[in-house]
């Protein structure tokens, strides 16, 4: 059972790269068509060119990128410690980003929202693996 949680891990990875791609490809070219912008309140402005569009001096989206590169290295090589660490820094990271959005920008990023789905789903798959890591070696 273990094995489809990595493989459903590198799955999620693999998403959670192409929606940080997709957002970091929206920063930096700013296309002229953005289908994650629907009206005022629903679009991605917020983090391709709002005050969330950077965090710490770099690029949020990159930061995500890097996050889903480390959580999909974590899958390949069958690090549960190594994903749940990163999927638990994902998600606060994440959730600190929701926070900036609704409650003080009030507006909703459709890709972040599937960023957050993504990234809970590797962490409570996360959590399954570290628990069927523990129970086989106790010393771990």
């Amino acid at each position: 059972m273990g094995e489809k949680y990595f493989d459903w891990i590198k799955i999620l990875a693999g998403f959670g790269i192409f929606l940080a791609l997709f957002l970091l490809w929206e920063q930096l070219f700013r296309p002229s068509f953005q289908p994650c912008n629907i009206n005022a309140t629903v679009n991605c402005d917020a983090v391709i060119s709002g005050v969330v569009a950077k965090t710490l001096g770099i690029p949020t989206p990159l930061i995500g990128l890097v996050g889903y590169i480390v959580i999909l290295i974590g899958a390949f090589k069958k690090n549960a410690k190594l994903i749940l660490a990163m999927a638990a820094f994902g998600l606060s990271f994440c959730l600190y980003i929701a926070y900036r959005e609704l409650f003080e920008l009030r507006v909703v990023c459709p890709v972040c929202i599937l960023c957050q789905i993504d990234m809970i789903t590797v962490f409570i798959l996360g959590i399954l693996l570290n628990r069927r890591t523990s129970k086989k070696d106790p010393i771990a």
